[in-house]
């Protein structure tokens, strides 16, 4: 693919408490998303659907989801040759990307929720992503979301964005 596949990651959209519908900065990203990563916590079945008008839509059931929200606890994905795990809950911080390792050992990328704090860490080995929410921000400055860009098994480009001001 020429430009990469790009991929909006998200987490803990809480609808409809905190997600009434799209917000005009998430659909910015999401217009020009060829995959969409949602890390759990979507609460109600109609944001999938909601995100599905964008691109496909792969998800994992957060700890909020009821049996409405059909997903997995966990996933692998391979997505242009990087290979990609799926959860909701990472656990504590301490620990966390040797515990990763353990649970998704031939993930090159983990993208988790849960936790609503924005995190982009590597051991040169395996990377973990948490892309925050873009509604429920809680004690961080902005509601974020996650742009990924993955190039032949790479990830070339992974960045958390404020869409909140």
């Amino acid at each position: 693919m020429e430009d990469g596949v790009k991929v909006v990651a998200i987490s803990d959209t809480h609808a409809p408490r905190r997600w009434h519908a799209c917000p005009p900065r998430v659909a910015e990203h999401l217009r020009g998303a060829d995959v969409i990563l949602h890390a759990g916590d979507v609460c109600v079945p109609s944001v999938l659907a909601e995100l599905a008008a964008y691109a496909p839509v792969h998800v994992v059931k957060g700890n909020n989801d009821g049996p409405d929200v059909v997903a997995p606890e966990t996933l692998e994905l391979t997505l242009d040759g990087l290979r990609i795990g799926m959860i909701h809950d990472s656990g504590p911080a301490k620990g966390r990307l040797a515990r990763m390792r353990r649970r998704f050992p031939h993930a090159d990328l983990v993208v988790f929720g849960h936790s609503h704090i924005p995190l982009d860490e590597s051991d040169g080995g395996l990377r973990i992503f948490n892309p925050g929410s873009p509604t429920d921000r809680r004690r961080q400055p902005h509601g974020t979301l996650g742009l990924l860009t993955i190039e032949d098994g790479a990830l070339t480009r992974a960045e958390i964005v404020p869409v909140t001001p």
